[in-house]
């Protein structure tokens, strides 16, 4: 039995996200915003999300916009705060990306004792936020420092609106980051949130190595079926919101509609 399924209890797992509002501090946390409704909004989402019928939830800072590699103090601090009035609440296996500081996601992942990460962990990337250089060496001699070898790592391997600082085809990235790094699962991403993943990449790729293929961003109720047709599994954010809105909270039909297929899908092929 694979990790994906032991942890999420079935084949091709969906992984919602759920976006926490902005913190104290970051541009986008306006006036009269407070951590009491980002705690309460996070619980809406989250029962909306499990209701729903997902089979993971990754809890994400999306909103802490432009992201920092350095986060401040606050960042997982806040996340800590939200993690921890949900506890009680989540029952399903979770993960955490603390945007874009992969050193922050491990020590919050012992702190709230999480399943699983998402992050850029190798590579050199340009793009609007400038050179984003993370230090997979440090990553995970950290994780081994805070004994979390249990912990699952899933690596992006293409950044959202950031392109490799040199031409490299991303079955050589994956190829070499298998040998460095031995990560446990690779997303491959759209280049910005809601966009289409491409197909033929996320084929190419699973076809070629042994390591899980994740769909980053794209997926929806038009298109779940083939996704996971050619995947080990989704991660899915923005068609979840009222209007496929990026902007927005979680809307039930949405998550109805989406696992209504995926359920027609998983009968179809047990």
């Amino acid at each position: 039995m694979g990790w994906l399924k032991e942890m999420f209890g079935t084949d091709k797992p969906i992984i919602a996200l759920l976006h926490l509002n902005a913190f104290p501090g970051d541009p986008l946390f306006k006036k009269g915003d407070s951590m009491k409704k980002t705690v309460e909004d996070a619980r809406k989402d989250l029962k909306a999300l499990q209701d729903g019928g997902v089979d993971g939830v990754l809890i994400s800072n999306e909103f802490s916009l432009p992201y920092q590699q350095k986060i401040d103090y606050i960042g997982p601090a806040a996340m800590a705060r939200v993690i921890g009035e949900l506890m009680s609440d989540i029952k399903i296996p979770f993960g955490i990306d603390c945007e874009a500081d992969p050193m922050a996601a491990i020590d919050l992942a012992a702190a709230v004792d999480a399943d699983f990460i998402r992050g850029l962990f190798t590579g050199v990337y340009a793009g609007d936020d400038g050179i984003t250089m993370p230090d997979i060496g440090a990553i995970l001699r950290r994780k081994k420092a805070l004994g979390l070898d249990d912990l699952k790592m899933l690596y992006f391997i293409n950044n959202e609106s950031d392109e490799y600082i040199v031409e490299r085809e991303l079955i050589d990235i994956a190829k070499s980051t298998i040998f460095d790094a031995h990560p446990d699962a690779f997303l491959i991403m759209g280049q910005y949130a809601g966009q289409d993943a491409d197909s033929g990449s996320i084929t190419q790729i699973r076809e070629s190595i042994d390591v899980p293929v994740l769909c980053g961003t794209g997926c929806n109720a038009r298109n779940i079926k083939e996704k996971l047709d050619i995947s080990d599994g989704v991660t899915v954010g923005t068609t979840f919101k009222k209007d496929g809105k990026f902007e927005n909270h979680i809307d039930p039909e949405r998550v109805k509609e989406f696992m209504d297929q995926v359920r027609e899908y998983r009968a179809c092929h047990e």
